[in-house]
């Protein structure tokens, strides 16, 4: 399993505003050169994080980004849910999808709810605060 190119990125852009988190607000494009991502995509995905409650967007003087929730709150399940909706590895996982050509005979399919949620609860687990940490 591999995430999407616009997971990776709001991942990507949540930790630079996360850097700035109690500072001021920083705008899309100073988030754009911080992370060297395309500004149309920037402003595409912080479109979505703030949809998703986890940016604040405010205009005019002193406008700009923030976190719409402290940092160790955040996980990169929140994330990579507000890009790409439920985490569903599986067509069977996703809600009103019935596309899976051996729906009703798969000895897998009352499994994978299970493999699902490790896997999403690993996600859970990772807080947006651990990635703004400095590696040694």
């Amino acid at each position: 399993m591999r995430l999407s190119s616009m997971a990776d990125y709001a991942v990507v852009i949540m930790s630079a505003a996360a850097r700035h988190c109690g500072g001021a607000r920083v705008s899309a494009g100073q988030l754009a050169e911080e992370t060297g991502l395309p500004g149309p995509t920037v402003q595409k995905l912080v479109s979505k994080l703030t949809g998703a409650g986890l940016m604040r967007s405010s205009r005019g003087v002193g406008g700009g980004l923030k976190l719409a929730r402290p940092p160790a709150t955040i996980s990169i399940a929140d994330i990579v849910e507000a890009v790409e909706g439920p985490i569903a590895l599986t067509a069977c996982l996703e809600q009103g999808k019935h596309d899976c050509t051996l729906e009703g005979t798969c000895n897998m399919q009352p499994h994978w709810p299970q493999v699902n949620a490790a896997l999403r609860g690993a996600l859970a687990q990772v807080s947006l605060v651990q990635l703004v940490e400095e590696v040694e």
